[in-house]
């Protein structure tokens, strides 16, 4: 016998509905991801150094494969700004000072804030992701739920902030 013999019309209707509802559950599954890009050129500010003055620091800023000092131990306070990453929901970008080779400070300079959702998972992503950064003094940190996109954004641009400090 046929497994869709007309006599058995209940046997069809149940194949019908499981056939439906593995199509829906796969439909829902499936997730287009667009992994965040690095912003270069000239659109976007080259990542700056800036040193205050101190005993055996320079005062070079701009992008660098080297910096004034060589070597990651350095002295004084200096501000880095990483590059400008673009995520999906917008660009990202953070600014980082640096005092006697350790983390001070880290600022977002730049994050989306184009809607008020933006605007809402930013306002408790931001801190979170400052104080994991402080914390961790690298860029190493943990990603906040909610905010993927913008946590891994900053985490690429606090990345290529230490890179350009030489830490």
């Amino acid at each position: 016998m046929h497994a869709l013999n007309k006599n058995r019309p209940l046997r069809r209707i149940m194949l019908a509905s499981a056939t439906t509802v593995s199509g829906v559950v796969m439909l829902l599954a499936l997730k287009p991801h667009t992994a965040p890009t690095v912003v270069t050129g000239s659109a976007a500010p080259a990542p700056s150094v800036s040193a205050s003055a101190s005993p055996g620091a320079t005062g070079d800023s701009g992008k660098s494969g080297t910096s004034g000092k060589s070597g990651s131990s350095s002295t004084g306070t200096r501000t880095v700004t990483g590059d400008t990453v673009q995520t999906r929901w917008g660009p990202v970008q953070v600014k980082v000072t640096i005092k006697n080779g350790k983390i001070t400070d880290v600022t977002a300079v730049q994050y989306p804030s184009d809607n008020p959702r933006d605007q809402e998972i930013n306002q408790y992503a931001l801190p979170q992701l400052r104080t994991e950064a402080l914390a961790a003094q690298s860029a190493s940190i943990d990603t906040v739920s909610g905010a993927t996109y913008t946590s891994q954004g900053y985490q690429q641009s606090l990345q290529s902030a230490l890179d350009s400090a030489g830490l």
